[in-house]
């Protein structure tokens, strides 16, 4: 069932085309992987489809169950059930993880709380109080990200560079929440150019200079991985029409 469609869709930024007319449908309930070199596009890809200020300039549609969300706020785009867990983290001075926690859970109760804090690997009494800032380290404040997104409970949810700045450990427990997420139903869209990131996912999309040049099964996709990327003129343009 296709969930998130992203149909001819174009973006330059600063006079530098970032997106080339790029087509994709996402499935509901499933995990993606959006994978290329540093400059893909595959960032940028993320933020256009969340719609964040600087991404809305756009030529294309993007449709998230069968609704155009061209020109809608971040803030619209997060009510109909979409989030972004970002590469590095916000800071917030000042305001308390359980606090941080609260404001976007579905459940908004103290058991609740605990709970996804547990979920993520933080024990509860040693965080509640403690302020989202810079006495948190960055792996710290992702764990947080992750359990506010766990008590969001949202039906799609894109993660750039998941693995960014966590250790060998952490980053099993990151790979166990985004299969929760999947398991309470939510979309998840990876964007990576990790292979152990890669290996999460039911299937997964290659893109470069802004264009989708092959997708399909995670073996398929990660011979990118083993056979290194070379230059190349590809002009590829999909067919919209064309299912993953």
């Amino acid at each position: 069932m296709e969930f998130l469609r992203v149909i001819d869709l174009t973006l330059s930024l600063n006079g530098n085309p970032i997106l080339d007319h790029l087509n994709i449908d996402f499935w509901k309930g499933h995990i993606h992987a959006i994978v290329g070199p540093n400059g893909a596009g595959k960032s940028t890809l993320a933020y256009t489809i969340m719609g964040l200020d600087g991404y809305q300039n756009i030529q294309g549609s993007i449709l998230f169950k069968g609704r155009s969300i061209n020109g809608l706020s971040i803030d619209e785009r997060a009510r109909m059930g979409m989030t972004l867990a970002w590469q590095e983290p916000a800071r917030y001075e000042g305001l308390a993880v359980q606090h941080f926690i609260r404001a976007s859970a579905k459940d908004k109760s103290d058991h609740a709380i605990n709970d996804v804090l547990e979920k993520v690997g933080l024990t509860p009494k040693d965080y509640l109080h403690r302020a989202v800032d810079k006495s948190l380290s960055g792996g710290e404040r992702k764990k947080i990200e992750l359990a506010s997104t766990l008590a969001m409970k949202p039906e799609l949810i894109l993660f750039d560079e998941p693995d960014s700045g966590i250790d060998v450990s952490s980053l099993r427990k990151i790979f166990n929440i985004i299969h929760t997420l999947k398991a309470m139903g939510t979309t998840v869209i990876l964007i990576t150019h990790s292979l152990d990131v890669l290996k999460q996912a039911d299937h997964a999309f290659l893109i470069c200079h802004g264009q989708l040049i092959d997708k399909g099964d995670i073996e398929k996709i990660s011979r990118y991985f083993e056979e290194e990327c070379m230059s190349c003129d590809h002009k590829n343009v999909p067919d919209p029409k064309e299912n993953p």
